[in-house]
């Protein structure tokens, strides 16, 4: 474990009072250009889930303006008012962290949940000023105007201790706490857990030094064993688990007043993968990228440890200016693991490469940082292309492919287009070419937008003949205490990778390039055939049978799908489906088990996993489906008028690179196409 008294690195120790300074100065958005996604960082906190805080945006765009263009609708989405966004979404709702101040035409109303408090100190929350009035009002807080719009709002950050008034009338602030008697808690398990710990008034209690982090589904949560915290002297509700393989325990306790009150509770575990020979990991978690709070490697230690994540990968990226954050965390550790690292936990800094036109990528087990960490970002241009970026990783020993590569619909039909629809919403828009130049290992299937589309697009590049693996990574930030799935701990997804021999940060990664994976939001999934797994590669003759077996673990899954290239083959309840495949045409096989929402998923969708694929070769020739082959040299040319028509280009020579590597990528389908 690491030692979170331990000095940290200089040139790390003073980059995180940068980011503290930062945080001081400008709020969560830590001075960002105010690009789409950065101006929501500062209101999305109080909505929670990123997928309809989008929805929401989008819809009132497409409401207010019929007939907009993807990219007019982006740019409206832009200039929204992002503190009115927040009070029609909550559509008349007070959440926990949100009071409202109702300001009507006839005076003004304070609405709000109690926070139990257990001194006199005071309680620092966010004061949404709503007004129904149809002339702008002036609402004052400690002595500082806010000027609200006619029928506006605004978020002002306020305490129990501060001076309300609207009209020169003071409004009282006794309705955002209440007192309680104070008892203690001491949490033991005997290892390292997620633990939860919330009042009948679904207010959360933490420990004097932990983040106040809230999951997906809004449970408060932090990580050890034997912790002791401070606690109301009223009835509480314990909870207790450790990532995806284990279930969680739950237990009412009433601590006494002025007593400390021991709590001794486990979670069972369901599986145990490591003992199996598979590891999971999260390939996509950053340690800061602006947010409420500064992720520290102490933090991270606690969080890896306490959801029994055996792989960590932790991203240097920027967010939409020139600074890259922990960019000196990478410079020091990069090629080692980091000090909490043990037999079955294992943690790395890597790299997440930008670009909002082309797509993002991770890079684990790079050995130093690289020249360049984006590329498009304050109206730089989308230059050099991203394959580019992918040689010069993969040279510093990076295994890597695409993170949360799409976000809008599309259903197993639909043309190219609809994959490559949106304005620089940082979809994965160059993988089909660089997935047929060979340039990256794996996609993200599992990520934190859309699984559903990017498992289509997936099966897709495996139909025209890529080889990829199938990963995982859920952009967890640890610098952000409130933001919907992005604020649950790292690892709500993992991918599994079977390894040989010990863990280390060269035998996940080849286990990666070699296919041997599947990911998931937590049940087990196994795919068998003829006794080989995924990354395998399976040489039969027209017309020898082969069986095919998927198994789950795992109370959420509602069925299981066995798939080729074309299509399902069979599919079944949980636990075990079992089919019977005649060789034909080259095809692949996978496994999906899909469930609906459950407490055990924090994906908005629900419960999902995926496997890699077993290869069936026939008569030594892979999979070259046609259809999807044309699907792809299609989807190259839409690419292509994308590029014309949105790349940022400084120099003509910058568009032929571009273009040269969607040629490169057509020749090689074409090959395919025509049996070469």
């Amino acid at each position: 474990m690491c030692d979170a008294d331990a000095p940290l690195p200089p040139a790390v120790a003073r980059a995180l009072e940068e980011y503290r300074a930062l945080l001081r100065e400008h709020g969560p958005t830590w001075g960002e250009d105010p690009i789409g996604y950065v101006r929501q960082i500062a209101t999305s906190a109080f909505l929670m889930d990123e997928h309809d805080y989008w929805i929401t945006c989008l819809r009132k765009v497409v409401d207010e303006h019929p007939g907009a263009s993807d990219e007019e609708i982006d740019a409206r989405v832009r200039d929204l008012d992002l503190h009115e966004v927040v009070r029609d979404a909550l559509g008349g709702r007070v959440l926990d962290n949100l009071p409202a101040l109702r300001v009507a035409p006839g005076g003004a109303s304070l609405e709000a949940l109690p926070r139990a408090v257990l001194n006199d100190d005071p309680f620092r929350t966010t004061l949404l000023i709503d007004s129904s009035r149809d002339v702008p009002a002036v609402v004052r807080v400690d002595g500082a105007a806010h000027e609200v719009p006619a029928r506006g709002a605004r978020l002002v950050p306020v305490t129990s201790h501060s001076h309300l008034a609207v009209d020169g009338t003071r409004v009282p602030l006794g309705p955002l706490t209440r007192q309680a008697l104070a008892g203690r808690l001491r949490l033991r398990s005997g290892f390292p857990c997620r633990w939860t710990v919330v009042g009948s008034d679904g207010h959360g209690w933490y420990p004097a030094d932990a983040p106040h982090r809230v999951d997906a589904h809004r449970a408060p949560y932090f990580h050890g064993d034997d912790i002791v915290l401070d606690v109301p002297a009223e009835p509480l509700t314990v909870r207790v688990t450790r990532g995806m393989e284990y279930d969680t325990a739950e237990t009412e306790i009433a601590p006494g007043v002025g007593v400390e009150t021991l709590v001794e509770l486990s979670p069972r575990r369901l599986y145990d993968a490591a003992a199996r020979g598979w590891y999971g990991g999260d390939m996509h978690v950053h340690m800061n990228w602006a947010g409420d709070n500064v992720g520290t490697p102490a933090q991270a230690a606690a969080v890896q440890h306490g959801e029994d994540l055996h792989v960590l990968n932790l991203v240097a990226g920027n967010v939409a200016s020139q600074r890259v954050y922990d960019r000196e965390a990478l410079e020091h550790w990069a090629g080692r693991d980091m000090p909490w690292s043990d037999a079955t936990h294992l943690a790395r800094l890597g790299v997440e490469y930008r670009n909002d036109l082309l797509g993002h990528l991770y890079a684990f087990g790079v050995t130093a940082p690289p020249g360049r960490f984006h590329t498009g970002f304050l109206g730089t241009a989308d230059w050099p292309p991203n394959g580019v970026g992918c040689r010069e990783l993969r040279d510093l020993g990076a295994v890597l492919g695409y993170s949360h590569p799409f976000h809008i619909p599309v259903n197993e039909d639909d043309p190219p287009a609809a994959a490559l629809a949106g304005g620089r919403n940082c979809s994965a828009r160059e993988i089909v070419a660089d997935a047929a130049l060979g340039l990256i290992d794996s996609l993200d299937v599992l990520n934190h937008s859309s699984i559903q589309t990017t498992a289509i697009v997936y099966r897709r590049l495996l139909g025209a003949g890529n080889t990829l693996a199938v990963t995982a990574g859920t952009d967890a930030m640890l610098s952000f205490q409130r933001r919907g799935n992005q604020s649950s701990p790292p690892g709500w997804e993992r991918v599994y990778a079977r390894v040989d021999g010990p863990l280390t940060a060269a035998s996940f990664a080849e286990a990666i390039r070699r296919g041997r994976t599947f990911a998931t939001t937590g049940p087990w999934l196994e795919l068998d055939v003829n006794g080989h797994g995924p990354g395998d590669v399976l040489d039969v003759a027209p017309g020898e049978r082969v069986t095919v077996t998927a198994r789950t673990i795992g109370p959420e899954v509602l069925r299981i799908e066995l798939r080729t290239a074309d299509g399902v083959l069979a599919e079944g309840p949980p636990g075990e489906v079992t089919a019977e495949l005649t060789a034909g045409n080259p095809t692949y096989v996978v496994a999906v088990a899909i469930g609906p929402q459950h407490e055990r998923s924090m994906h908005y969708s629900g419960a999902f996993a995926h496997t890699g694929p077993v290869h069936l070769h026939v008569d030594g020739r892979h999979v070259a489906r046609e259809a999807d082959l044309r699907w792809c040299l299609e989807y190259l040319d839409r690419l292509e008028d994308l590029l014309r028509r949105a790349a940022r280009i400084d120099d003509p020579n910058q568009l032929v690179a571009h273009l040269d590597l969607l040629d490169a990528a057509r020749a090689v389908y074409t090959a395919r196409l025509t049996g070469g």
